[in-house]
This record gives C-alpha cells, structure tokens and sequence, in this order.
C-alpha cells in the first residue's frame, strides 16, 4: 500500500505519544432544558496537516492504522471527558468494524479502558458511524449483546442521510438514533421536513429509542423540534465543540425551552388520503367495435337504459365516444334507420374524446375545466389504463371531484392570499391551550365590503382581500404569530406577540389608509359610495374600513378551539357595530355560559 511517507511517520508519532486532541459539544435535552451528555470529537495536533479529523481518518485508511486510530480517539476522549468531570454522558464515534471488533473479548479491552478512565460503562454511548460500511451486522449486533450487559449504549448517527439503514435500526436496537441535519435546517418553514420528523419520531416510539435531532442553528428550528416531541437537540445553538465545553445549556436554546409559547408550524397540506386518481370515478360500461353498425349500437342503447354514452374500441383501445341522446335523437329522423343502420358506428362518434389515464391525479384535470372543449360535461370521457380501455367518467363527477379537492384545499390554505385556513387554525388553537400560555385570538373583517364588491366587481374586491393579508402579515412576527384566512374577507391572527394590541391598531390604521387606492375619486370626494343592502335597496355606505375583535385568553379559559372562536367572533361583532375599529372582549371563561357563547357567535 502506497502511502505519503512523511504524513505516515507523523501519523504514528501521534498515535504513539497520545497526540489526540478532543473537543466536545453538548447534546440537551429538550424537554427538562438540562444537558445529556457531550460527542467527542478528535482533532489532530494544531498547525500541522493532521489536524482535521477528515485528514487523519484519510491517512489512516491510506496506510491500515484505522483501528488503531479509533482505538487511541476512544481512549483519549475518555481520558478527556473525565479529566474535565464532565456531566452526563460521553458519544463516542466508532465504525462498525471497531465496534464488531469488541465482541472478539466480549467488550473487556473497552470496559477496562472505561474503568482506567475512571468511567463507569453506563456513562458510554458508542456512535456507529459509516453505515454502508456495516458488512456483518449480525457481528455488529453480537458485540452489543454483550456491551449492553454492561450498560454502554449504541447510537446511529446520521439517519435520513441516504447511507444509514432502517433496517439496521431495528435489526440493532440502538437506544439513540440522530437525525441527519438537513431534516433540522429550516424546518420552520418545510412542512415536508416537519413531516419526516414526525415520521420518525413515530417510529422511535415503536422501537423504544430516543431521537437526537443534529445541527440546531436557530431558535425557531428549536421551537418547533420542541413542539414535536422530539427528545434530545445537538448544535450551535447549543454550543460549538470545544475543548472545555460548558456545563449548562447556553441561554439563546434555554430562553426557548423554558418558553411556553408554541412553534408557528408551516402551513399544512391537505391530508394524503384525499390525493386520489381519475380512476375512483370510473363506471363500467359495455363498448362497441369500430366494426359495428349504427343499428347494432342503437340496440345496445336499448338494451342499457341507464347507458348515457359508449366508448367506441378497436383492439381494445378507444377511438371515440357516442353520446346517447345525440345518436338516438339523430336515428329518429325519417328514414334514418334506413339510410344509416348498417352503416358503421363511427359515422357520427366523438372522435376526438377526452381521455384520462386512470391513474391520473384528480388534481391534474383542473385545467380541464377551463378548457375551450366542454363537450366532455354531457358525453363524459374515457378512462384508460395503460392506453386499453378501462371504463367511463361523467363530466358531473369530475366537476364534483375537482370541487371537492378545491374547497379541501381551501380549508388548508386560502387560494387566494395562500395563508392557512380553517384547519390549521383550529390546529394552531388547539396547541395554544395545549400549552396553557396566553395568547390573543383576534377576528379581523371588513366593513362594508359586500357593497364594494357588488360596486367594484370581483377583481377589485380580490384586490381589497389581498391588501388586508398583506397589511395584516406585515404587522406579525412569523416566528410566534399566527395568520389564518377563514374565507371571504374574514382574517384569524393568533398572537403570542406581547405587544398584540398596538400590532392590531397598525393593522387598522394602515388598511384603513392604503384602502382609499382602491375606490374612485368620486367615491373618495363623498367619503363613501352608494350600492344595495342585504334587502337590495339603493343606500349610502362609508369608505371600506377594518374592524377587529380580541379574546385575550389565558390558562384555563377555554376547553376548546371552537369556544376561542366563537368568543373571537363574538368580539368582532361589537368591533363592527362600535365604529372604533377595535374591540377586546372582557375575560370571561365562555365554556361556562355555552348558550351565551352561541347566542352572541350566531
């Protein structure tokens, strides 16, 4: 083996005069705020070429002195740890060669360095490293056997990064498994990573096994690893690696674990089982061959009543599509059944139907709807599968389909200012009394909108809403305030903010003024315009202004999401009649006086 002479003799100068440096980072535990323990981390001696971790593991695989490396990094970081009396629990990074290696003495050269150290085995957590490595797990897994009688535990470290192994999850049985960084950086604002870790703490609750979640940087990815029940944090926001670490958890991570305020979590998809195909539209219906005559289908329409078109096939593919009230109004002309009856069944299809793999999304055929060919909405269309002929749709339970996803959708997030709707903000609700903080739930609508937008017309009115989402946002912090569109122009901002009221009164006073761009300078000269009422008489309405209704709620106050919003909307209902724009309801326990509560919310 070929190898640099120089970085060689070097390398095992460092090995034989205990050269090994280490540094260590702390691992918190997120739901008493108090450290685990720390992961050693080897470096080699300052300004020389070996001294980054990835240089000295490199040269070792060059020249065969990986074991002895991994040998002299565990001895040291033990010796380290304990010379500084570190608190909690020491990670130490092995391969699963070294660590297979331990089953040859049943672990006694480790736990006689454990002892020499002046460590007890329980204290230990070997972190398995280099997942596609692993070979021989059932020798990985025997060494462990053996270890675990002694108390040291396994960890694997990076999983989700593409080279660790479910399967060596359960087939090990680690008491630890990390989570891969790239899951942690910005899961505030990934849904699908929140999700993943979801998943996977889903999973360490059947297997037994607690999660680390690796590369915490900001507070807010913190905030909302909390929230999820994730077990234990490692990053910078804990602290970096170094030689003489800290013995508590740094203030910045601290200051949110003691927190009670909840994490805003990225708005939700809608739920997985509702991303159906085409296909659960299909009706089976009997075809006719390309080679069959008008009169031959004219009979299959009697013989199937119910039968309101036919795919018309050729070697099981179709080619075209006959509606029933088309043909047979056609065939009931004079002398019809005597000019066309034996002619072929082509003659009068739809040669260019619609046709839709079954295992299209639902989704997909949105731009369908919009299109120039309606002709699907009274023929239906063919459904296919792999290009054969698999059965009919009608054009009723595509629109139905589509309708449906839309407004599911909407419940998730407004098509319009793409803000969360109904769903999430019952969501979010339920995890601000969860947590027994205090937050303010506050209603924010328009006045006199219906008659603007009856004035104006569709477009201007969209363009009012959209004002309010972006004025409203512009006023909240998205790290602890929550912004929900119910629909129409009806807003939901759930603060955790302290300054929730003076955050509303910027809202009011900066809609109220960019509003007066949207109404015309006769209508600005009046201060208001003229439009129906709710009884369709001609009356006088002022400006379009907002007004907004707070329920300051606080531990113990309300048992559920839908009394917050009841007495939120209640409060938005004085704000509208008052005229000052604001109003905040007086703290009441509404779950007491549930008539009361409907009453005033209806």
């Amino acid at each position: 083996m070929l190898c640099d002479t120089r970085l060689t003799v070097r390398l095992r100068q460092v090995l034989e005069r205990r050269e090994l440096k280490f540094v260590f980072q702390p691992i918190v535990d997120l739901s008493r705020a108090d450290l685990l323990g720390y992961e050693a981390l080897m470096r080699g001696p300052a300004d020389t070429p070996l001294h980054a971790p990835e240089v000295l593991l490199g040269e070792a695989r060059r020249c065969g002195l990986v074991r002895e490396l991994e040998m002299a990094a565990c001895t040291g970081a033990m010796h380290a740890f304990a010379a500084q009396n570190l608190p909690g629990k020491l990670f130490l990074n092995l391969s699963g060669p070294a660590i297979a290696a331990f089953s040859e003495t049943e672990g006694r050269d480790l736990l006689r360095n454990v002892a020499e150290a002046g460590l007890t085995p329980g204290r230990l957590i070997l972190e398995l490293t280099e997942h596609e490595r692993v070979e021989d797990a059932e020798a990985l897994q025997s060494a462990f056997v053996a270890l675990a009688r002694h108390g040291v535990g396994l960890a694997l470290d990076d999983f989700g990064d593409g080279r660790s192994s479910l399967r060596l999850w359960a087939q090990l049985k680690p008491r630890v498994v990390k989570v891969d960084k790239f899951f942690v950086h910005g899961i505030h604002n990934d849904r699908r990573k929140v999700e993943v870790l979801r998943s996977i703490l889903n999973l360490s609750t059947a297997f037994g096994t607690a999660i680390v979640a690796e590369g915490v940087e900001e507070a807010e990815e913190l905030s909302v690893l909390r929230d999820l029940g994730c077990h234990f944090g490692q990053g910078y926001l804990f602290g970096r690696p170094a030689e003489r670490p800290g013995t508590t958890v740094a203030e910045p991570a601290r200051k949110v674990l003691d927190s009670c305020k909840v994490a805003v979590l990225p708005n939700a998809a809608p739920r997985g089982d509702l991303v159906e195909t085409v296909g659960r539209l299909k009706v089976r219906a009997p075809t006719i061959s390309v080679t069959s005559t008008n009169a031959e289908l004219m009979q299959l329409f009697a013989q199937h009543p119910d039968l309101q078109a036919v795919a018309v096939v050729a070697n099981e593919h179709p080619i075209g599509l006959m509606n029933r009230r088309q043909f047979v109004d056609r065939f009931a002309r004079p002398y019809s059944h005597e000019l066309y009856g034996r002619r072929p069944c082509t003659l009068f299809m739809n040669d260019a139907p619609l046709r839709v793999e079954a295992s299209t999304p639902i989704d997909a055929l949105i731009t369908v709807l919009t299109g120039d060919d309606q002709r699907y909405l009274y023929d239906g269309f063919i459904l296919t599968e792999n290009g054969r002929y698999a059965g009919l749709a009608t054009g009723e339970s595509l629109v139905r389909a589509v309708t449906e996803r839309r407004i599911e959708a909407a419940r998730h997030a407004n098509p319009l200012t793409f803000l969360p709707g109904n769903i999430p903000i019952t969501e979010h609700i339920g995890r601000l009394l969860g947590a027994g903080g205090r937050f303010a739930a506050c209603y924010f609508d328009l006045n006199n909108f219906k008659p603007y937008n009856d004035l104006y017309g569709y477009w201007r009115g969209d363009e009012m809403i959209k004002l309010a989402a972006r004025v409203i946002a512009a006023q909240t912090d998205p790290s602890q305030d929550f912004v929900g569109h119910v629909g129409g122009d009806d807003f939901v901002v759930l603060f955790q903010s302290e300054d929730w009221r003076e955050r509303c009164e910027r809202v009011v006073h900066t809609f109220n003024t960019g509003a007066r761009a949207l109404f015309d300078a006769e209508e600005l000269a009046r201060g208001g315009f003229d439009s129906e009422d709710r009884r369709g008489f001609r009356v006088f309405f002022p400006l379009t202004t907002m007004a907004v209704g707070v329920v300051h709620a606080s531990a113990g106050q309300f048992q559920s999401p839908e009394e917050v919003a009841s007495a939120a909307a209640a409060a938005k209902k004085i704000a509208k009649q008052s005229g000052n724009g604001i109003h905040v309801a007086p703290a009441v326990c509404l779950h007491t006086l549930p008539e009361v509560a409907i009453a005033v919310a209806s």
